[in-house]
């Protein structure tokens, strides 16, 4: 217990940290972010803030509802609880997992995964909601899952909207190491066969397990997931390098894992970037040692570089964050 409270000290006393380089003051976030246990977390700006989305960390039949937090320099998080619950998602009532906000219009969608269905006998999988603001409240848009169906493998969770232009949004998702993708129709309300024809097409990498996220840089599209166990310590995140945003996705290597000094079962990541500055920062679950409960993750945000090359460098974990950087 003595060895809890130091760590969480330690913590609270790094998020409100200052030091002193070059003679100007530098605040910095502390790891983790906030209190309580999130996981899962989505990153994005939006309205000259930074968002983070993430699961609440429980118990699968207490996880029925979402918070977030919003920032205007990484540093100074406001709270915004409960933006989505079971209450308004008729059809949900457990395993409310892994949100993603994407904009259009005007209007905010919220992506979620729901109920851990085993089969689909059982009513889950990937739903969506809507609000006019990112902070909510949202409202069920369809009172019923977008997509309840296991296909090639993948469960229905961990859903990631990609948007490459105004009328093309990706839609990458799956658990049980199976991860396929899905073009959205133009309103969010169901999904469009791609140019073949086919409505599912699985793009699998080596090692994949869940999670999948994407961005773009220099013309390239970088694609990640998690790999390992969520419940273990060994959970980490790698990626890929495409030309195209359905790859092929040829692993490169991992760059998120355990540092059993600091943390470990990293992984579960989105990336910030500011174009600002182009900074990029990745957020990211880990599990603080020592560890004392299944669920007891928390949400993080180290720095993210890349080499000459542009390939990701490895992430060192640390308790202090990031440095305050606004918008």
């Amino acid at each position: 217990m003595k060895r809890i409270l130091l760590i969480l000290a330690g913590a609270l006393l790094l998020s409100a940290c200052v030091s002193k380089k070059n003679n100007n003051p530098v605040q910095y976030s502390g790891n983790p972010i906030s209190e309580g246990w999130y996981a899962d977390p989505e990153g994005i700006v939006y309205d000259d803030l930074y968002w983070i989305f993430p699961t609440y960390s429980d118990l699968y039949e207490n996880q029925v509802f979402f918070d977030c937090f919003s920032s205007p320099d990484l540093v100074n998080w406001t709270k915004h609880e409960n933006i989505l619950d079971s209450a308004e998602v008729k059809w949900a009532n457990k395993a409310m997992w892994a949100p993603g906000v994407i904009e259009k219009e005007g209007k905010y969608y919220f992506f979620f995964a729901a109920n851990d269905i085993q089969d689909e006998s059982e009513i889950g999988g990937i739903g969506v909601a809507v609000s006019d603001r990112p902070e909510g409240p949202y409202k069920d848009l369809l009172g019923k899952p977008l997509i309840n169906k296991i296909v090639n493998g993948a469960q229905p969770i961990d859903q990631f909207v990609y948007k490459e232009n105004d009328s093309t949004y990706y839609m990458f998702y799956g658990g049980w190491r199976h991860c396929n993708v899905v073009l959205l129709n133009n309103d969010f309300t169901g999904i469009r066969p791609f140019p073949d024809g086919e409505l599912y097409k699985e793009v699998t990498p080596q090692d994949y397990v869940e999670g999948p996220f994407m961005f773009k840089k220099d013309g390239k599209y970088y694609f990640m997931w998690s790999e390992g166990g969520w419940g273990g310590p060994n959970y980490k995140a790698a990626y890929a390098i495409a030309d195209h945003p359905l790859g092929p996705f040829e692993r490169i290597g991992t760059i998120l894992e355990q540092d059993p000094e600091i943390a470990t079962g990293a992984g579960h990541h989105s990336i910030i970037h500011n174009p600002k500055s182009d900074d990029w920062y990745i957020v990211y679950h880990r599990r603080p040692e020592p560890n004392i409960h299944r669920d007891h993750r928390v949400t993080c945000i180290d720095k993210m570089e890349f080499d000459e090359n542009g390939y990701i460098k490895p992430v060192e974990m640390t308790f202090e964050g990031v440095a305050a950087d606004p918008l």
